[in-house]
């Protein structure tokens, strides 16, 4: 097998680990109802997929140049399949949020070695495409889980919805393990030759970068989780149905891979990373008001479409984000050897926001007694996210530098 089509065997092992976060949302009306779950509950079992990057993030980019990048994503997807299949017997929402967490590790052993992985399985002109196309895996994973869930759901329960993204993740770790290349023997030589962990966990923490490109994805991933983690739920409230509602939702994550593409293209093409990321938050902050806040006529049907098209808008324009952030990783990086380190830094603090995000806007809602100040939440993050992409345009070298 070529290293461009193993690549994107890698690609397609990232989307996965990304059906585990995308497939509570389609069952969170079923699960509320059959778990008695509340709405703060029901936010905390969308984030605690995230708990597991969010504290061991940078020890997993620094422990997978020991391990392997292949080894790791491998043992990831293993995780992911016996936590899913445990899942579906679970009896009470206690069980439940522990494997959430379990799912969690998986989800960051089978999705941090990515970017490294990938930049060792193509040549440095299509790299900056592939990671594009990378940073479409959580969206596209995302999208599928959204799109297929209410279906299985109505014919199998929950439990088989659970049981299926099981057998998916097994089958796919096996997949992974047979096409990708080996890992090197022992450590990556490069990392061998720049010296220890601790030389690279210092270098990474006392370099701007890595915290610029790091908190911009958790004020990406908080607003992004949030809202299209609730879409599910909010169409049911509005009595939309499943079917519709997970349709709706499918189509406003997929969005969001027309943005991630498109920005490995723009970046290619000489676009500045910095005002792809003003773009995207801008655009983020627009679409969340127009979602959320009461700005169109009318309490009824008449509104959804507007109020759709600016979910629509607020994800594919969000969606140039992650895919330039992926880019800034690898420039922004201390060194080309403290590249694993420095998405494990940057997957921690994306993991934070995606913990922390869904149970904010949940708590504002319940406040609220309804949706209707959410956007104060994704609004405060796309300031600080443009806040950030001013600093990181100060951080870049020249371009003749670079």
């Amino acid at each position: 097998m070529t290293q461009p089509a193993a690549s994107l065997i890698v690609i397609l092992a990232g989307v996965s680990a990304a059906l585990h976060v995308g497939k509570l949302p389609p069952a969170l009306p079923v699960l509320r109802e059959a778990l008695g779950i509340s709405l703060v509950q029901a936010g905390f079992l969308l984030s605690l997929v995230q708990l597991a990057g969010m504290t061991l993030g940078l020890a997993a980019g620094l422990a997978a140049d020991a391990i392997g990048l292949k080894r790791t994503m491998t043992v990831g997807l293993l995780v992911l399949s016996l936590a899913s299949l445990a899942g579906g017997w679970v009896p009470d929402v206690s069980a439940l949020l522990a494997l959430r967490a379990v799912e969690g590790l998986g989800v960051l052993l089978a999705c941090m070695p990515a970017p490294a992985l990938i930049r060792r399985l193509v040549p440095p002109q299509r790299l900056q495409v592939q990671l594009g196309l990378w940073g479409a895996y959580m969206p596209l994973g995302t999208a599928l889980a959204l799109l297929l869930g209410p279906a299985v759901i109505a014919q199998t329960g929950w439990p088989g919805w659970w049981w299926l993204m099981g057998s998916l993740s097994l089958g796919m770790g096996v997949w992974l393990h047979l096409a990708v290349p080996p890992d090197p023997p022992g450590r990556d030589p490069a990392v061998q030759q720049h010296g220890s962990w601790r030389g690279r966990l210092g270098q990474t923490l006392a370099a701007r970068g890595p915290w610029l490109v790091a908190l911009s994805f958790a004020v990406y991933s908080a607003q992004w989780l949030a809202v299209i983690g609730f879409l599910p739920s909010i169409y049911a409230q509005a009595g939309i149905s499943g079917m519709a509602a997970g349709a709706a939702t499918a189509g406003a994550a997929a969005a969001n891979i027309v943005g991630n593409v498109v920005s490995g293209r723009l970046l290619q093409r000489g676009i500045a990373a910095p005002r792809l990321l003003c773009i995207g938050f801008a655009a983020m902050a627009g679409g969340a008001v127009g979602t959320f806040a009461p700005v169109w006529p009318g309490n009824g049907s008449g509104t959804v479409l507007p109020q759709y098209a600016c979910v629509v808008l607020f994800s594919m324009l969000g969606g140039v984000i992650p895919g330039t952030l992926f880019s800034l990783a690898v420039q922004l990086s201390p060194s080309q050897e403290a590249v694993s380190t420095t998405v494990g830094w940057m997957q921690q603090w994306s993991s934070f926001g995606q913990f922390a995000g869904p149970p904010i806007v949940a708590m504002v809602a319940t406040n609220a007694g309804g949706w209707q100040w959410s956007w104060t939440v994704t609004g405060a993050c796309a300031l600080a996210g443009l806040w950030l992409a001013w600093g990181m345009a100060r951080a870049l070298p020249p371009r003749g530098q670079r």
